[in-house]
């Protein structure tokens, strides 16, 4: 893993033109570290779109979230987490399958849900799964890019 791309000029709107490379960084960092995802020693630095992480992370999805985080904020077209690390997973314990999905005009969870698990009451588990970057079940948007849970 090392680089994710995202749609530049979409996403929650976190910082403007007038914000340093610095300032930005520091507003996403506070934007995962109030995720609570339990990294530890998290930096951000960014530069020209570019988001770069680093610290530990408690998990594999602790690391897909944060990755999610920084990527849908406006302004943010790639995500570099070399600088992170995750526990390597117990040999017993196969790590949970997730696809990413790019949220496309005229989407909702339930289509999403329908497409993905052939139900359309199941969105809940794609909210859920998503819940540090979708706020309400209702309110996604085009280019947003989001995690889907196959197990």
């Amino acid at each position: 893993m090392g680089l994710f791309d995202f749609a530049k000029d979409i996403g929650r709107k976190l910082f403007g033109g007038k914000d340093s490379p610095e300032e930005a960084a520091a507003k996403i960092q506070q934007e995962i570290a109030a995720a609570n995802l339990g990294i530890s020693s998290l930096n951000v630095a960014y530069a020209d779109g570019l988001c770069l992480l680093s610290g530990d992370c408690p998990s594999v999805e602790a690391m897909e979230k944060a990755v999610l985080i920084a990527g849908n904020v406006q302004g943010v077209s790639e995500v570099d987490v070399r600088g992170l690390t995750v526990p390597a997973p117990p040999p017993a314990e196969p790590q949970p399958k997730v696809e990413y999905y790019l949220i496309q005009k005229g989407d909702t969870l339930s289509k999403i849900a329908k497409h993905y698990y052939g139900n359309a009451n199941e969105y809940p588990r794609i909210f859920e799964a998503n819940r540090e970057v979708i706020k309400d079940a209702d309110l996604i948007f085009p280019g947003q890019k989001i995690r889907i849970p196959l197990d």
